[in-house]
């Protein structure tokens, strides 16, 4: 693993941006590049160029324009159905949090909570104001706690940001990391951390502790929502419209999808969407939740963990790819929030919907119908999927 103090192009952590949010919320740890330094691919020649096997897709981006008016009215009707829902969820999170590591964690050595860039991030800034919150001063419902947020690239079959990891660890050397996610869908981005932490399994290793704190092979995974099952906690495990998933870089402090970068040459990189900020909702929209989550007058709950993956939701996955002559998974994009990004990233070939006229699915219908894109209702047979997206195929599959 490179050592970030080795290289010229890793600056001192205190001095990397939080992107759009508050200092005190995040620092996000990604090399920033203009925007006009990266290729502009369109969807249709990106798809091409990954799925024959030319280009990896975090090799190249597609830049973000502004969400339409749809779009926004959409993004503001499911902030409307779910806050009570996801203040909720932050606060029986950070509870379990609290209850779970108010032993062993200090102001000396504060949690971690390192969010996967970028659904993570807005779940990540939530957790932090809330673990920070000392108002709440009935004993029954607080759940301060000393905490620290970071958010990190990982990029599928290419991992986690090792620089970045590194240098949080030598930022921290005696504190326990809990890995932040917004969602799982298959499961994919759980296997991918699995196999960049493993280099710290040995209990010989000197940051042994520091991730694996839950037992020898459990990774220390927290999601808003786990359809797939693979989280070690999770809110729940319901497929369901979580606001932030409906937008990309608006509600994610304006920060692009990250884009590989070779450890030798530093941290991943991405771009600032600075012309994006007149549309902005990302501090709005934890501004907001974390309001509502400030009044509400339940008492948290404790929340259940799990040391292993239960992958629920792989015999589905596998049944999908056959029906439909799917070789590589990576053409199916489960969940609400992953199949509607993948409506505005990827090139679709059909959606798969639990039911015709779920409220969940309301902007994922209308961009079908705006794009023309098929869609199959298979009712109870995908869930606990609410909606799946199969990418089309191309001349040669190997994304």
């Amino acid at each position: 693993m490179t050592h970030p103090i080795t290289n010229p192009n890793i600056q001192k952590i205190q001095e990397y941006g939080s992107g759009s949010y508050l200092a005190s919320d995040v620092t996000v740890l990604l090399d920033i590049v203009d925007k006009n330094a990266v290729a502009d691919v369109p969807v249709s020649q990106k798809e091409a160029l990954i799925q024959s096997g030319q280009r990896h897709y975090s090799d190249m981006l597609t830049l973000e324009s502004a969400p339409t008016a749809m779009h926004e009215q959409l993004y503001q009707q499911a902030l409307v159905q779910g806050t009570t829902r996801t203040a909720n969820d932050i606060a029986n999170l950070a509870y379990t949090l609290q209850q779970n590591f108010q032993q062993t964690v200090s102001n000396e050595r504060p949690l971690v909570l390192v969010s996967l860039v970028r659904a993570g991030l807005p779940v990540g800034v939530l957790l932090q104001r809330a673990l920070s919150d000392n108002e709440r001063s009935d004993t029954d419902s607080s759940y301060a706690l000393p905490s620290m947020h970071y958010g990190i690239s990982i990029i599928r079959d290419r991992g986690l940001d090792a620089v970045a990891l590194q240098m949080i660890l030598d930022a921290h050397p005696h504190s326990i990391i809990v890995f932040v996610d917004g969602w799982t869908g298959k499961g994919a981005i759980y296997q991918e951390l699995a196999r960049s932490l493993d280099i710290f399994s040995n209990p010989n290793h000197p940051n042994f502790a520091n991730i694996f704190h839950q037992g020898a092979d459990v990774i220390p995974l927290l999601t808003l929502a786990d359809p797939a099952g693979v989280a070690w906690l999770a809110a729940s495990e319901d497929d369901w419209l979580i606001p932030s998933g409906l937008l990309n870089s608006t509600v994610s402090g304006l920060i692009s999808r990250s884009l590989y970068t070779e450890p030798q040459s530093g941290l991943h990189r991405s771009v600032f969407y600075d012309n994006l900020v007149e549309v902005d909702h990302s501090l709005a929209f934890v501004d907001h939740i974390d309001g509502a989550r400030r009044a509400l007058s339940t008492s948290p709950q404790y929340l259940q963990t799990f040391e292993q993956p239960r992958y629920q939701t792989a015999n589905l996955i596998d049944t999908l790819a056959a029906e439909y002559n799917i070789n590589n998974r990576n053409r199916i994009k489960p969940t609400i929030a992953e199949a509607t990004r993948a409506i505005l990233r990827r090139d679709p070939e059909r959606i798969l919907l639990a039911t015709a006229d779920h409220p969940d699915t309301v902007l994922l219908r209308h961009l079908c119908s705006e794009r023309d894109i098929n869609i199959t209702v298979l009712g109870a047979k995908i869930l606990p999927y609410q909606a799946i997206t199969l990418i089309k195929q191309r001349a040669t599959d190997r994304s």
